[in-house]
């Protein structure tokens, strides 16, 4: 479950500019790699709050007025293990691809796309692949962004028969000043769409997973010495997940969680 760059610079990497070519080459290439005391994702624990390593490239190919991308990006799981869905499963591993770009000369950019989340592992008996496809579209402007993520196969996060399932995510990520700090706020609201057989009394999709959440947090870049443009950070997240879809091991993996980090991106 790739986490998006909008909401924070912590959880991130498609979205990075910049490269390691020669600057008037259309061609870039960017990276980034970070540790954080867990991974989470749409106010989700992937992890069960242990620590996560994740990284990712970037290839993108400039073209005037907007970009083509590709990328890959990947992270320590346990929560399709913990669920029971895999007997052993412990990678995310995402593909991605689109095009972004601004729109004529103005503050608002936009960005459209496919992304592939792949998990690798045995699944339990029972259980059910969590492999996901989703098509995206955003459109920002200043320190602003909307995004909207639909998934387009029958399988979402593990649900089946959730074609259509989709998330709303509302972000904004505000400079302060010279500081070096960048506070950041997001909602989200993810919608289950159908009725996996699996559920208990035939309940909808909708009424076990549906549920929004929210984030605040702030990120400094170190501007000096051997640390920098090292990007340290921390964030809150909570959600008001239904218990009856997301409690696992005994507890709800949608529950508040307080996260900081260390990442670089090159």
């Amino acid at each position: 479950m790739r986490p998006t760059l909008t909401a924070a610079v912590a959880v991130t990497a498609f979205t990075v500019s910049g490269g390691v070519l020669a600057e008037d080459s259309p061609h870039s290439f960017t990276g980034n790699v970070g540790l954080f005391s867990q991974y989470v994702f749409r106010g989700l624990t992937q992890t069960n709050e242990d620590p996560a390593v994740q990284g990712g490239f970037d290839y993108a190919y400039n073209f005037g007025p907007a970009s083509l991308y590709l990328g890959t990006w990947a992270s320590n799981i346990s929560w399709l293990r913990d669920a029971g869905q895999y007997t052993s499963s412990s990678l995310e591993w995402d593909f991605y691809g689109g095009v972004r770009g601004s729109l004529g000369p103005t503050d608002f950019t936009y960005d459209v796309g496919y992304l592939y989340y792949y998990y690798p592992g045995d699944v339990a008996p029972g259980g059910v692949r969590g492999n996901t496809q989703e098509v995206y579209g955003a459109l920002g402007w200043k320190w602003f962004t909307a995004k909207y993520s639909y998934s387009v196969a029958n399988k979402t996060f593990a649900v089946q028969d959730s074609r259509g399932t989709w998330y709303l995510d509302l972000t904004a990520s505000v400079p302060l000043g010279a500081t070096g700090l960048t506070a950041f706020a997001h909602w989200g609201k993810q919608v289950y769409d159908g009725t996996d057989p699996r559920n208990a009394g035939g309940a909808s999709n909708d009424s076990l997973f549906s549920y929004e959440d929210w984030k605040v947090g702030l990120s400094y870049v170190v501007p000096s010495g051997v640390l920098k443009d090292l990007t340290l950070g921390a964030y809150y997240t909570d959600t008001n997940a239904n218990d009856a879809g997301y409690t696992i091991n005994g507890k709800n993996i949608g529950d508040s969680q307080f996260v900081v980090y260390v990442q670089k991106f090159f």
